[in-house]
């Protein structure tokens, strides 16, 4: 389907301004990254805020993902008929409601919080690149995409190495949950005042029966790759949203005996590690022509990694373990290159939307059930280096799985087209 984009007087001073909204854009993605990761650093604070345990506020922290992965869904289609200015505002100002709400001691408005930053959240990378899309010729796209995603992993690093020291500083949980509620709605006053104001226009001859809106997503998951793309990202992301951006650093305290400091700045590895292996392991897929060895051998850096943080933790410092292991769940990004592939090109837009669906639907799922294991005996357990351990393999049985699918996918590489 194509859209007209109305009273367009200077495509160059207009590309200007989408460079301008995309930057806009990118600020969005690292707030609302740092607000995703933010609560691993005060789980003992919002315990006592809340007046639940440390599950309890784990779960709340989760549904943080339930929302982000069935809005994704909407954001692609929002962005697509109302346009960035419109899409991204709403979504900016959803999550700094979001912030503002989570700043009240109740576990029920904390829930509904909670909800509405992944809602909003879900709009920061559709947004981004669109934006880019806008902005960029496609000879520079890749590299204003890569850059986004490698500012959203520095929110995320930012949300725990950065937010750490304020909350051990004194500052108080309202005041920071407000603050970046206040961010969040000064961000979405200027993306709405510098976005261009666009008016999707159908044409005569594209008219589609009622339902349309729906129908590319028809497309796409009525094909099977688009699955086993969700699942094998969602199964790669599970270390890093499961574990690190929610349970990281008790688990680190608890069961390594490491500072909150130390914990703190160990945890923050992942995802300066994703900072660099999402585009590294972009390129190198790129590079070599093969999607498939690349998403393998990063699967395998994962589990080495983690299986020298679990059972040769002397061998390297754990912050490095980390680091090694974030640069190598880089490699998740892949199969978003892989779905966009495997379907249609008039259907790429909703297959990011449908990918980020069913990543983040296996992390809601996951999410729980790591709780239930390993959270809620996380300070009862007796031997805490078996309980690490059993904890960490359930996360190398997930990317054990995920190497697994991998194998079921079809490679999209540039040398497989050549053949």
């Amino acid at each position: 389907m194509n859209f007209n984009i109305t009273s367009a007087p200077d495509k160059k001073s207009w590309i200007n301004v989408y460079v301008i909204a995309w930057f806009i854009g990118m600020l969005f993605y690292f707030v609302e990254y740092a607000v995703r990761s933010a609560p691993s650093v005060m789980i003992p604070e919002l315990s006592v805020f809340f007046g639940i345990s440390t599950v309890g506020v784990g779960s709340i922290v989760g549904t943080y993902y339930y929302t982000y992965s069935v809005t994704s869904l909407i954001a692609g289609i929002a962005l697509d008929r109302a346009g960035a200015r419109y899409a991204v505002s709403i979504g900016i100002a959803i999550l700094g409601l979001g912030c503002i709400l989570f700043a009240l001691s109740n576990i029920y408005t904390g829930n509904i919080a909670r909800l509405l930053q992944g809602a909003g959240s879900a709009f920061a990378f559709p947004g981004c690149v669109y934006l880019a899309a806008k902005g960029f010729s496609a000879r520079k796209l890749a590299t204003a995409i890569g850059f986004t995603q490698c500012l959203g992993m520095l929110g995320g690093t930012a949300g725990q190495f950065v937010v750490a020291p304020l909350i051990r500083g004194g500052i108080s949980l309202p005041i920071f949950w407000v603050a970046a509620g206040i961010i969040s709605l000064v961000l979405c006053v200027a993306i709405y005042l510098i976005t261009p104001s666009e008016q999707p226009k159908m044409q005569e001859d594209e008219i589609m029966p009622k339902g349309h809106w729906l129908a590319p997503y028809k497309i796409v998951f009525g094909n099977t790759q688009s699955y086993l793309c969700g699942l094998v990202s969602g199964l790669l992301f599970a270390p890093t949203t499961v574990f690190i951006m929610i349970w990281g650093i008790v688990f680190f305290q608890h069961d390594r005996k490491f500072s909150y400091s130390d914990a703190t700045l160990i945890s923050s590895m992942v995802p300066l590690g994703w900072a660099l292996g999402c585009p590294l392991m972009g390129w190198l897929a790129d590079y070599t022509g093969k999607r498939k060895p690349v998403l393998l051998g990063g699967c395998i850096i994962m589990i080495l990694s983690l299986l020298q943080l679990l059972y040769l933790p002397g061998l390297l410092p754990a912050y490095i373990s980390t680091f090694i292991m974030g640069v190598g769940s880089g490699v998740a990004m892949i199969p978003y290159s892989i779905i966009k592939e495997v379907n249609p090109d008039k259907v790429k837009g909703s297959a990011t939307g449908a990918i980020n669906f069913i990543t983040f639907a296996v992390t809601s799922v996951l999410g729980p059930i790591f709780g239930k294991l390993y959270g809620q005996t996380l300070t009862t357990t007796s031997n805490h280096a078996a309980h690490f351990q059993s904890a960490g393999l359930f996360l190398v049985a997930g990317i054990a799985v995920a190497m697994l699918i991998t194998f079921f996918l079809k490679e999209t590489g540039r040398k497989a087209i050549e053949q």
